[in-house]
This record gives C-alpha cells, sequence and structure tokens, in this order.
C-alpha cells in the first residue's frame, strides 16, 4: 500500500533559538516547534508539569451541586451506586470513586451493565434493580450524558442522579442533579478533552478541596487514573498530560494491589504509555469484552494479595479467550474478503455466523488499518440480526455515511470514525450496496495513509545521548505521538524476514556508519528489495537493549526505492 510521507516545514530560525533559549539540543527543539510548543511557561508544561498545573475543578459546570450532594451523602450514610462502563476508562472510574468515597466512610455500590446482554450505557432494567437495592443517589461515570429517558426514568422512581461522562451531549441535557461534562455547549473549563476517569478526578479533586483535605488524598489515585487516561485514547496535552506524566511516576511505584499484579504478569519490565496501551488495558478491557467486567474491578478494588494473584490469571485467561477469539474471525473475515475480491471495493462489509459481539469492533479496526478503508463487520444471531460494529479512515464520516442508508439499517451510533449497527440479514446485500455506493462517491479509493514527519535526519549524527533526550516527551500517544524521522539514501547492507515471513530486518549503511532497523508487519517487503539498493526510510528511534547490550534502532513505518 502506497503511503504519503508529509514532512514539517520546519522553522530554523525558531528552532535555533528554542536550542539556545532553553539548552536543548536540535532534535527536542525541532519535535517542540513541530507541535506549536515555543514559549516557556508551555515548554515547562509540556516537559515537566506538576501538581500546581491542574485547572480549578470548580470551573466546571454543576460541579458545586455534585459536591455539595455527595457530601450530604457522606454525612448521611445514604445508599450510594455508581453506574460505570465495562471499558477501562469506565472500570478505572468506578475504582476511583468509590475507593475515593469509601476512605471517606461511605460504602458504595456499584452497577456495570454486562456488554454482551445490556450493551453500553444506562438501562431501565438495571435502573430498577438499582431501586430495588434502596439506591437514593446514582453516580454515573463515563455515561450518561445521552440516557436522558433512563434518567428521567430513574427520577420517577425517586433516584437523584449525578452525570459525570465525556462524552458528546445531545440537544438535551439529561434531568440530572448535576451534570458534569466538560463538552458541554455552555462549559467554560479551560480543557474538554478529559477521559471519563480524568472527569472522575475532577469530581474527587473537588470534593477533597471542599472538605479541607490534604492533596495526597486524591492526588493517590493518579496512578488508576492514568492507566484509564490512557487506555481511552485521549489527546495526552494539557491536563491530560499532567495527569499521565504524574500517574506513570506513580504507578512505577504504586500501591494499588490489583494494578501491580497486572504488571507483573504483563512482561513488561518498563512502565510507560506502551506498557499500559499493550500490557494493561488488553487485559482490563477482555473482562469486559466476554462480558466478565466485575472481574477486572474486583481486582482493581482488591487489598489481598492471594485475591488479587486470582483474579490476575482470571484476566490473563479472558484475554487468551479474547486474542484466540479474534483471531478466528480475523481469519474468516479475511477468507471472505478474498473470496470475494472485497478488497477490490471502495467498503469492506462482511458478516458471519455468531461472531462474539465483544471482539469483532477490534477486527474491524484491524481490517480497517490493513486496507486502509472503511470496514464494517456484522454478526448474525438465529433470529437473522445482525448486530456489529465499524471503523472508519481519515477523510470519510462513517456516522454520517450510515444516516444515508436508514432504510435499509435498523438502528445505529457512534460518530465519525467508529460506530455501531444492526442490520437485518434479508437487507444485508443492500445495505452494502448502498454504503459501496456512497463510499465510492466519496473517492476512497484515492485516500492514502499519511505519515507525518518531524525531521529529517543523517545516520551519521545519531548517538545515544540524542534518543535518549527524546524521553523528555514521553508519553507517547493520542495528540502526542513519538517522533517520526525520514533518512534518506541508505545502502542495504543485509535484509531478511523474520517470524515466518511478517517482519523485515534490514542492517542499513551511510557512507561508513551503520544501524540496524526492524519493521514490523513489513515482511512482504523482503521479495522487492536487494542488498545494495538505496533506499529511504521513515521510523521511530529507539534503543535496543539484548543481552545487556544497548545499541541504536530505527523501528521502520515505510521504505521506499532513492530518488
Amino acid at each position: 500500500m502506497n503511503k504519503k510521507w508529509q514532512i514539517y516545514e520546519t522553522d530554523e530560525e525558531k528552532i535555533k533559538q528554542l536550542q539556545e533559549k532553553y539548552q536543548i539540543n536540535k532534535l527536542l527543539a525541532t519535535i517542540l516547534a513541530n507541535r506549536g510548543i515555543t514559549k516557556k511557561e508551555e515548554i515547562r508544561l509540556f516537559l515537566e508539569p506538576t501538581r500546581n498545573d491542574f485547572h480549578n475543578p470548580f470551573l466546571i459546570k454543576d460541579m458545586e451541586k455534585a459536591v455539595k450532594r455527595i457530601i450530604t451523602a457522606i454525612e448521611k450514610q445514604e445508599n450510594v451506586t455508581i453506574y460505570g462502563d465495562y471499558d477501562v476508562d469506565g472500570i478505572t472510574s468506578i475504582t476511583v470513586l468509590k475507593s475515593f468515597l469509601q476512605d471517606r466512610g461511605l460504602e458504595v455500590e456499584s452497577y456495570i451493565p454486562n456488554r454482551l446482554d445490556e450493551g453500553y450505557g444506562l438501562n431501565k432494567a438495571a435502573i430498577g434493580k438499582i431501586v430495588d437495592n434502596g439506591t437514593q443517589l446514582m453516580i454515573t461515570v463515563d455515561c450518561g450524558i445521552s440516557a436522558v429517558e433512563e434518567i428521567s426514568y430513574a427520577k420517577s422512581l425517586g433516584i437523584e442522579t449525578i452525570v459525570t461522562d465525556h462524552h458528546e451531549p445531545g440537544t438535551i441535557l439529561p434531568d440530572a442533579l448535576a451534570v458534569i461534562d466538560n463538552k458541554r455547549k455552555d462549559s467554560n473549563y479551560p480543557f474538554r478533552e478529559l477521559a471519563g476517569v480524568g472527569v472522575v478526578f475532577k469530581l474527587i479533586q473537588a470534593i477533597g478541596i471542599q472538605l479541607g483535605l490534604k492533596e495526597e488524598e486524591y492526588l493517590k489515585y493518579l496512578d488508576i487514573v492514568c492507566v484509564g487516561t490512557i487506555s481511552d485514547i485521549v489527546p495526552l496535552v494539557n491536563e491530560n498530560r499532567v495527569i499521565a506524566k504524574l500517574g506513570l511516576m506513580l504507578i512505577r511505584q504504586t500501591k494499588n494491589i490489583g494494578l501491580q499484579s497486572i504488571i507483573n504478569s504483563s512482561g513488561y519490565s518498563k512502565i510507560d504509555s506502551n506498557s499500559i496501551s499493550f500490557g494493561i488495558a488488553p487485559r482490563i478491557n477482555a473482562c469486559g469484552r466476554m462480558g466478565k467486567a466485575e472481574e477486572a474491578l474486583e481486582l482493581l478494588l482488591s487489598k489481598n494479595y492471594h485475591e488479587a494473584a486470582n483474579l490476575t490469571k482470571k484476566l490473563n485467561e479472558h484475554n487468551r479467550v479474547r486474542q484466540e477469539t479474534e483471531k478466528n474471525i480475523f481469519e474468516n473475515a479475511i477468507q471472505q474478503i478474498e473470496e470475494e475480491q472485497l478488497q477490490n471495493k471502495n467498503a469492506i462489509i462482511v458478516g458471519g455466523e455468531n461472531w462474539h459481539h465483544g471482539v469483532i469492533g477490534i477486527v474491524s479496526s484491524k481490517i480497517t488499518e490493513m486496507y486502509f478503508k472503511p470496514s464494517i463487520l456484522l454478526s448474525f444471531e438465529e433470529d437473522g440480526i445482525g448486530k456489529g460494529s465499524g471503523r472508519s479512515v481519515p477523510g470519510f464520516d462513517l456516522h454520517e455515511a450510515l444516516n444515508q442508508c436508514t432504510d435499509t439499517i435498523e438502528k445505529f451510533g457512534g460518530h465519525s470514525m467508529a460506530v455501531g449497527i444492526t442490520v437485518k440479514k434479508e437487507k444485508f446485500n443492500q445495505f452494502r450496496e448502498s454504503f459501496e455506493k456512497i463510499a465510492k462517491e466519496a473517492h476512497i479509493d484515492q485516500m492514502v495513509p499519511v505519515i507525518q514527519v518531524d525531521s529529517k535526519i543523517d545516520v551519521k549524527d545519531i548517538n545515544k545521548d540524542m534518543v535518549e533526550s527524546l524521553k523528555q516527551l514521553e508519553p507517547f500517544g493520542e495528540g502526542n505521538r513519538m517522533p517520526v524521522f525520514v533518512f534518506k539514501n541508505l545502502k542495504i547492507d543485509s535484509i531478511r524476514a523474520l517470524t515466518e515471513g511478517k517482519h523485515l530486518k534490514l542492517t542499513l549503511k551511510d557512507n561508513n556508519t551503520i544501524i540496524n532497523s526492524i519493521g514490523f508487519n513489513l515482511g512482504h517487503l523482503a521479495e522487492e528489495y536487494r542488498i545494495g539498493d538505496k533506499v529511504d526510510v521513515v521510523g521511530v528511534l529507539e534503543i535496543n537493549s539484548f543481552n545487556g547490550v544497548d545499541s541504536l534502532q530505527i523501528n521502520m513505518k515505510d521504505v521506499m526505492r532513492s530518488l
């Protein structure tokens, strides 16, 4: 697949000023300039944020109302239920709020809808159970902003509700006692991109301030807040960066027994955004995907090492089953794509019998990444109803496209890049044809993946200190991706495919300087190049540690012949 390399137009004068003024190397100065971080306070906040960089939580709409009501519940020892989502953001949100309130002497219940039976968000049957449990106050976390009907129903049954959420609200806000969501149209809060757990953190911060608690009483949960924030793929800028930067430091010495147990079992020796995204998050998410979200919550709330070890084993098993299930669905989908030549279409829509609902969204993401086309996967049940998930590519609004296919769809929801959808089997082919027409009119075939390149670097200028300095830019994630560089006119000194042809290993030479390069999932290129070929490479600079020896390495994102 062809990819477009888009290199930043660097302002050499600005870079030189940053180097001299803040005593940083040229590479670091270049990246900061590319990200628009050029003022003294911006640089300090980005590289060295502190606890003093959190915004005032009382700037959030309805925060005072929520704090006052929760303090009343604490004083009167009322029955409170936290209603959360089944993903990492939801699980960590419940963990933080429940732990904080228990520390204040209030025992609270929690409710997580089953992903497979109930789906996302509030539902009336769940509210009925919460009423029967004697709940007087319900606090939603990572959900609730769109539950207008359900929250009105809860109110009619005598339950007061405080909504904490971070999703986009509709035209009507829920009739709740307080609605805390920085994406409200009337919000004046300085930052709107907090994860659900970030909103919960602001709530406990506000309660802590109101009660006159020491900062440590709410800051101690930043390890869990960090996990939820990084896992939810929100932009790691502004207040999210403060959470992630301080939270990662806390994770490395976490007192949360469950979190420590997951870390130990994940196999990651270094704690960073990468180990959270690929080591911790999948294990917690697997529980929700397999309908066992309560077990992840139990683990993060556990106070017992033996219990934590047993629960961690369960999480690892759920993750193993999830991986196996995902692999089977992916293979089935690829077989269908190849048999029907769907890779030549503008959009890829496939369906299977009884595919696992909790996993098909991941498979859709993989297919979209593989072919760089919007994809929708549907799982058909015995009743002929297909439920599924879709993912899109930048430049194609998936939600808007489905708005034009409503005559063939039962229901759908989501946003431009990801949707959930229900289609009757009898209308599947009609839906596929309608959607393909829309995708064709959007010229999907002309869209190509874009790799944003920070700067061109000569291999001879690279050294370990330079690469080490890039660690100051961590944590990496949405809104702060790892720096990508282009290396031009390198000679291939050796080339081979690894892991049964899946990955590509190169040794590259620039005059007398040699550097190793690894290209994950680029193994198919091994047959296109030969020793002696001149190539340009884009990738991430890293230090590879093997058998106690450190060496510089390019983690390739793409390669092409030099012009």
